[in-house]
């Protein structure tokens, strides 16, 4: 059994995790990550890797909890919600469904445009001044409608939320939107431009933070599951792993959808549940998008990279089971399908599924604990890790006596959940 401490000991080695570590490294720390898998090996995978200050407004609104209702009759819906018993999804589900109102929404798209403005910002900064090698691409996020009836809601819902937030929106005829992509099919009735977003390979990217985070000294531990904690009265002592006790003067949980399963052994209640997510890659078709797309009737995500093709998106909340539901999955070729002229790559190099960290006012929980005095708190970004996740390092090392951050904090504590 190995005895090591560290000055930050990163649960976690997901983009969250490493992005704290980078951070931490920089403003001189000694950091140590305990990953249970490979790096990156969650929902840092296979998500469309999309950088999104657009997506500042939250899944919560009034009439939500309907449809939310409603998808569970209909298990390819967008958004689905499986009908089986689970009484922490309920509890969940019910205090989304509090915050399904205009007041709560407000404050969320504020708070959320916040930490993806500045993170937008920094991850320009960072992949130009590191040199990351990961397909970063400042040539925003399309979204395309066949119908006018969802672009009518869109505009009310979305566009028109981020006009008072201050962020560009363009709107466009069908005609240009089907000018600016020949990748779709004829029949587009109009479009939303965001062109403040941007998109990068995400397995690459968490690549390339790890090769940073070694390179400054950090040490990261792979196959290195957390089994238990040792404490002494405020205090987490240690961290028992798979691979031997570790300690840390500040214990850093960025375990992502895990979170709430390991902060049971240390008598937190994460607010959080799993949103499962599916993607499918392929090698790049012949008429690629040449923007990030988004097919607004199917909810389908479709991003090209130089290396690659990649179709995902979707919304599953069903705990934590595991495993690929094909019905998903189809939902994604179908509705690529009826969206682009080469729905497909010509060769599939993966199916895939992971959890997302859903907290329940879909802000991300990250400061430190009032329970245990030396644990920092990173995780429930739900589907904007990548999007929010140099902003939460910065969050993090500011809060560990690093340079402060210009955002405020407050919004994101654990506090208000009582944690």
């Amino acid at each position: 059994m190995s005895n090591s401490r560290s000055d930050v000991l990163i649960l976690g080695g997901g983009v969250i995790g490493l992005a704290c570590a980078l951070s931490l490294l920089k403003a001189g720390a000694s950091v140590r990550v305990l990953e249970q898998g490979t790096v990156g090996c969650g929902s840092s995978h296979g998500n469309c890797g999309t950088i999104t200050p657009s997506h500042a407004p939250p899944l919560a609104m009034p009439g939500m909890i309907g449809m939310a209702l409603r998808s569970i009759l209909k298990s390819d819906a967008p958004l689905y919600l499986n009908p089986r018993f689970d009484g922490p999804r309920l509890r969940w589900l019910l205090g989304f469904a509090r915050r399904c109102n205009w007041r709560d929404f407000n404050h969320a798209a504020a708070a959320r445009l916040a930490i993806l403005q500045r993170s937008r910002q920094l991850l320009g900064e960072l992949v130009r001044d590191e040199k990351l090698d990961c397909e970063f691409a400042e040539d925003g996020v399309l979204y395309a409608y066949r119908t006018a009836k969802k672009q009518a809601a869109d505009e009310q819902h979305h566009a028109a939320v981020l006009d008072g937030l201050g962020i560009e929106v363009q709107r466009l005829h069908g005609e240009d939107v089907e000018a600016m992509e020949p990748a779709l099919t004829p029949g587009v009735v109009g479009g939303l431009f965001h062109p403040g977003d941007a998109r990068l390979r995400p397995d690459r990217y968490v690549a390339e933070l790890a090769q940073r985070v070694i390179a400054l000294g950090g040490v990261i531990e792979t196959g290195a599951r957390i089994d238990d904690f040792t404490t002494n009265e405020d205090r987490i002592t240690q961290v028992v792993t798979s691979r031997g006790i570790f300690q840390g003067d500040t214990v850093l949980l960025a375990l992502g959808a895990w979170s709430p399963l390991l902060a049971k052994k240390l008598d937190l209640r994460l607010p959080m549940q799993p949103g499962k997510g599916y993607s499918l890659t392929y090698t790049r078709p012949a008429l690629a998008p040449r923007h990030t797309l988004v097919l607004r009737e199917a909810s389908v995500c479709v991003t090209t990279w130089q290396s690659g093709y990649r179709l995902g998106s979707t919304m599953e909340f069903s705990g934590y089971a595991e495993g690929i539901n094909r019905t998903r999955l189809n939902a994604l070729r179908r509705g690529a399908a009826e969206g682009l002229r080469e729905p497909e790559g010509p060769e599939l190099l993966e199916e895939w599924w992971g959890w997302r960290p859903m907290s329940v006012d879909e802000l991300p929980i990250i400061g430190r604990s009032a329970r245990w005095s030396n644990l920092l708190l990173a995780t429930g970004h739900g589907m904007l890790g990548v999007s929010m996740s140099t902003a939460t390092g910065e969050l993090a090392t500011s809060m560990l006596g690093g340079p402060p951050s210009p955002i405020d904090a407050l919004p994101y504590a654990p506090a208000r959940f009582g944690l």
